[in-house]
């Protein structure tokens, strides 16, 4: 039996972009600006409009590259796609287990995080950081985060590359709306007066469950790929 869709359902989208938005990767960076920002005396008002900017190149530059995925999974000729679809979910299936063994031993072996040398560079940039300064930081941090965040964005993209319209352009600007949710809520409970050492301690607190929830999700999205290769849903 068949299930007709001509789109992923809605709620697909925002349980993947809420776990997707949760990953340690894409708010640790935003935490070391807004701690080096502390520490070297930067007002609120600063933090508030460094913290914006950053916001708004991570939801550019992340958008950029899922209309730029969808856009090349859509042109992938019919015969082709469920050969594209078996190795985005083998990729994410992978992806997935690496989540959830950082889940049972953290920092062991390989894990998809953005490497020591990069983490380095960025600690370094952030240093001495302006307006101008935080949006190509936005854009270099989206970049390199890719490795470590774009397991459900990939699955994401496919999805919606199966039936490309209007209705899909506005699903995945929903989509980075939730990304982004968590980054504009440290920024403006730092700014209300958020003490940030405690988000650092509830992101220390809590990165094994968001790695578990990331992992699971992956599997979860490899699996609905593989029905969608084989046929037993076809979208659109």
């Amino acid at each position: 039996m068949v299930v007709e869709a001509s789109l992923p359902a809605i709620g697909t989208v925002v349980l993947t972009g809420v776990i997707d938005a949760i990953n340690p990767c894409a708010i640790g960076v935003l935490i070391l600006l807004i701690s080096t920002m502390v520490s070297s005396g930067k007002n609120r008002a600063h933090m508030l409009k460094i913290g914006i900017v950053y916001t708004t190149a991570v939801f550019i530059t992340y958008l950029l590259a899922g209309l730029g995925l969808t856009f090349f999974f859509h042109q992938i000729p019919l015969s082709v796609a469920e050969y594209i679809s078996i190795a985005v979910a083998a990729i994410i299936t992978i992806a997935g287990l690496i989540e959830i063994k950082d889940y049972f031993w953290y920092g062991r072996g390989f894990s998809l995080a953005i490497s020591p040398d990069i983490a380095k560079k960025i600690h370094i940039y952030t240093k001495k950081i302006t307006l101008p300064g935080a949006f190509l930081l936005g854009i270099f941090v989206t970049a390199v985060e890719l490795p470590c965040t774009g397991g459900p964005y990939l699955a994401i993209t496919l999805l919606l590359a199966q039936n490309f319209n209007i209705t899909a352009f506005l699903l995945l600007v929903l989509y980075n709306i939730i990304f982004i949710a968590p980054l504009l809520f440290i920024v403006a409970g730092v700014f209300a007066g958020m003490k940030i050492h405690r988000i650092k301690q509830w992101k220390q607190r809590n990165r094994g469950y968001m790695r578990l929830g990331v992992g699971i999700l992956l599997i979860a999205l490899a699996w609905l790929l593989m029905l969608i290769a084989n046929g037993t849903i076809n979208f659109g």
